[in-house]
């Protein structure tokens, strides 16, 4: 594909990182409304998705990946 082009899979993926991105956000706040400032079990897996999600990603589109 070109450049600004962007394949089906690499759609997927920008799709995949955003939601595990937007869960791992919506944990934060929730959890921050709770008292609960500590990186709990919850966060972590949620943290791990979001990296996991975003080295699928180049960074040209907002991920981790060269």
């Amino acid at each position: 594909m070109g450049v600004f082009r962007k394949s089906p899979a690499e759609k997927q993926a920008i799709a995949d990182m955003k939601a595990a991105d937007r869960a791992l956000n919506n944990n934060t706040d929730r959890e921050s409304k709770a008292g609960i400032f500590d990186e709990t079990p919850d966060y972590q897996r949620l943290n791990g998705a979001a990296n996991d999600a975003a080295s699928k990603v180049s960074r040209w589109h907002g991920g981790t990946r060269k």
